[in-house]
């Protein structure tokens, strides 16, 4: 009954992290269970002793020793005979003794400096927790400021794991609301920055060993959970090595020259293209996405023209581009051009364009909305 109270209302559990600091934080605390044991066998042993020598009222008692031990300076609560103003006495020394072992815990704990580190850093995996469908970003180099800018403006979240000493500096410089100091690659980086419920990894670490590493462990790590593949992006300044990270299992391997190149080349050719990019594909006032869709082996669309789908006039999305099983790429198709097994569309239009488009092309058996287009 109560669960079905509790789904009706919407209410949720709060997330817990993965990786629970609990055991580190109460190892840093033991060294506060001597003076509070002590505080609460001084108040145990003062309120007994003033029952027995005054006949003092329980609560009277209570709240006298309290006063005494804490040395407030509020007198007697009542008639007080010479014996309980020597006990008074004994716990008035009592009580700064203990007040000082306490100050000493205190100052070395915190000249140790990790409870207050560990504190922050239990409240940053809750909001970790929280996060659903993020990416995990490898390392803090400059490609991953200018890409946390760009995810920052597209509301996408995002977590970084970097080894550096002053990353909680960096994060505050460069706006990472959440990070994480760890080694990328190691399971407790995995777990603390709960990558089970991410999308996926991105690892742009100028190493290559590094990325080596972190694809690696994400594949194994996704084995271990059974889950859908997580989509995993990396960067590689050579053609060898861009290869050999795709092989290891990178959907996406992105050389930064080779693309700088490319889009040089293509504003040297004309320079007005400068403005297309930057107001099409680059530009987040702009609702248009250009999205690849590989056409499934049970598609109705299989071995019919193009014209065929409608796309234009069902989703308002555009073919611009099909590449095919041997790699071939036809720009700007005609509608005459027959879709091949393993054809891969280019397709550009809005968001909502897209997901109606993937519908559509997904589907067995050809949709009824296209007879009457």
């Amino acid at each position: 009954m109560l669960k079905k109270l509790q789904k009706f209302l919407h209410w949720e559990k709060t997330p817990k992290p993965e990786y629970d600091l609990s055991d580190q934080i109460y190892s840093e605390l033991k060294p506060f269970r001597l003076p509070i044991i002590l505080v609460i066998l001084i108040f145990l042993f003062g309120t007994l002793g003033y029952v027995w020598i005054d006949n003092a009222d329980v609560f009277q008692a209570f709240y006298q020793t309290g006063i005494t031990f804490t040395t407030v300076g509020y007198g007697e609560m009542y008639n007080m005979s010479n014996e309980g103003r020597i006990f008074s006495i004994f716990l008035i020394v009592a009580g700064f003794a203990v007040f000082s072992l306490a100050v000493g815990v205190l100052i070395e704990v915190i000249q140790k400096g990790k409870l207050l580190p560990l504190f922050k850093e239990r409240r940053m995996l809750y909001k970790i927790a929280r996060l659903k469908k993020h990416f995990v970003i490898a390392y803090h180099t400059q490609f991953t400021i200018e890409l946390t800018n760009e995810l920052r403006k597209a509301h996408i979240p995002f977590v970084v794991i970097s080894p550096d000493e002053n990353l909680e500096e960096i994060a505050r410089e460069y706006n990472y609301p959440f990070y994480i100091k760890a080694e990328p690659h190691t399971d407790l980086a995995m777990k603390k920055s709960h990558l089970s419920s991410a999308k996926g990894l991105i690892t742009l670490s100028k190493n290559i060993a590094d990325n080596i590493a972190m694809i690696s462990s994400v594949r194994l790590y996704e084995k271990e959970l059974g889950r859908i593949p997580y989509y995993i992006m990396s960067i590689a300044d050579k053609s060898v090595d861009v290869e050999k990270l795709l092989k290891l299992g990178a959907d996406e391997v992105i050389n930064p020259n080779k693309l700088m190149a490319q889009r040089a080349t293509a504003i040297a050719k004309d320079h007005k293209i400068k403005n297309l990019l930057e107001e099409f594909l680059y530009s987040k006032d702009t609702n248009l996405n250009l999205e690849e869709f590989k056409i499934p082996k049970k598609s109705w669309i299989l071995f019919k023209k193009l014209k065929e789908s409608h796309l234009r006039d069902l989703t308002n999305c555009s073919v611009v581009g099909i590449k095919n099983k041997n790699g071939k790429f036809i720009p700007m198709p005609k509608g005459d051009i027959i879709i091949q097994p393993e054809d891969i569309l280019y397709i550009m239009g809005t968001k909502e364009g897209l997901k109606k488009t993937r519908i559509l092309l997904r589907a067995s058996t050809k949709p009824k909305e296209t007879q009457y287009v």
